[in-house]
């Protein structure tokens, strides 16, 4: 990966983006895709679109979820601890015993998430896995009053957990779900920027918010933009670790390259194109199958209006929704790659419709 798109990578996943509160990586995003775009904006939300070769056809839309999950400050009790409830999909487990930044209107507050001792536990019954209520931050105050000046509540909170290159192509971060999604979709923009006289088609490049609490953003931006069809970038589980069944969860490795998925949001005909440019483009790509629903902002943006032609590529991510997701920096390298020729294979007008 060049030396550029790395940097951009670490800032994106370094940046704390809480869902509902995506401000300073959306400014992170924008400053970096607008040396590819024709023009960038932003809407009421928060969601973020650059546009290049407007008023090209078809138009295609390019999207990934800026938003990391998280928590928000919901109750300071009488000592000055902090007890929290859950933005969007944490597990109370694994945040235990972690340092946590809670972000105020002041400025950064550190703090950590108790853990109390096996010592002081009564019997080994006690040590159950904690719910979210249970959960409680120290802030290093002594009591209600002097917490009140640092923190409120509804303030965000996230991980202190940052970018780190682990061995060889793999690098393991909190926050890969999703700003590799993000970087993805500008990754593409850029890409794309050096061929734009090649391109019939009119690229948004979306940043959508809150994704991780019912994929909100996706709807609004979706409803404005009125693609003609949409290319949605996420991470998926990777499956190639202990303990996790395959039988269940498909069998989805990391260097392997990205996955394409199959039925329900996914138009065959956009799907069918893919497979065809990773197989011209000696792309390696994984096959995953659906069940209800993708679980991802293609779930929304296929039906929006009367029916956006979608598909979701995504990038296998092990210990997702933890502070130590891992991903091939080679496969991510891919999808750019792929929804660049998508795009340039685009003809003037075209549509995409299942033949009956």
């Amino acid at each position: 990966m060049r030396d550029e798109s790395l940097n951009f990578l670490e800032a994106l996943v370094n940046t704390p983006s809480p869902t509902g509160y995506e401000t300073r990586g959306q400014r992170v995003w924008l400053d970096y895709v607008k040396a590819f775009a024709d023009e960038t904006f932003s809407d009421a939300y928060g969601n973020c679109v650059a546009v290049l070769n407007k008023g090209g056809s078809p138009k295609l839309m390019l999207a990934a979820h800026a938003d990391e999950i998280a928590m928000g400050v919901n109750y300071i009790d009488p000592e000055g601890f902090i007890y929290v409830k859950k933005m969007g999909g944490i597990d109370p487990a694994i945040t235990k015993a972690q340092r946590v930044i809670i972000h105020t209107r002041n400025g950064p507050v550190k703090g950590v998430v108790g853990n109390v001792a096996p010592h002081l536990t009564r019997q080994e019954e006690d040590r159950k896995l904690p719910k979210m209520h249970d959960l409680f931050i120290d802030i290093g105050v002594s009591s209600a009053k002097e917490a009140e000046k640092l923190v409120r509540v509804g303030d965000p909170i996230t991980l202190n957990d940052e970018f780190e290159l682990l061995r060889n192509d793999l690098a393991v971060a909190r926050a890969f779900d999703n700003r590799i999604g993000t970087f993805a979709v500008a990754e593409t923009l850029r890409l794309l920027q050096r061929s734009k006289g090649k391109l019939q088609a009119e690229i948004c490049a979306v940043s959508n918010v809150q994704e991780e609490v019912g994929l909100l953003g996706a709807r609004q931006i979706a409803y404005t933009l009125k693609p003609d069809v949409a290319l949605v970038v996420d991470v998926t589980h990777a499956t190639d670790f202990p303990t996790v069944n395959k039988a269940q969860h498909g069998n989805v490795k990391i260097g392997q390259g990205p996955t394409v998925t199959h039925g329900g949001c996914n138009h065959a005909e956009v799907v069918n194109r893919i497979e065809e440019l990773a197989k011209a483009k000696n792309i390696p790509l994984q096959h995953e199958a659906i069940s209800n629903t993708s679980g991802t902002d293609t779930d929304v943006i296929f039906w929006t209006r009367g029916g956006i032609p979608s598909a979701l590529i995504s990038l296998p991510n092990r210990y997702m929704h933890s502070p130590v997701e891992v991903v091939s920096l080679a496969d991510l390298e891919k999808i750019p790659e792929l929804m660049a020729a998508f795009a340039l294979s685009l003809k003037k007008g075209e549509e995409f419709k299942v033949i009956i």
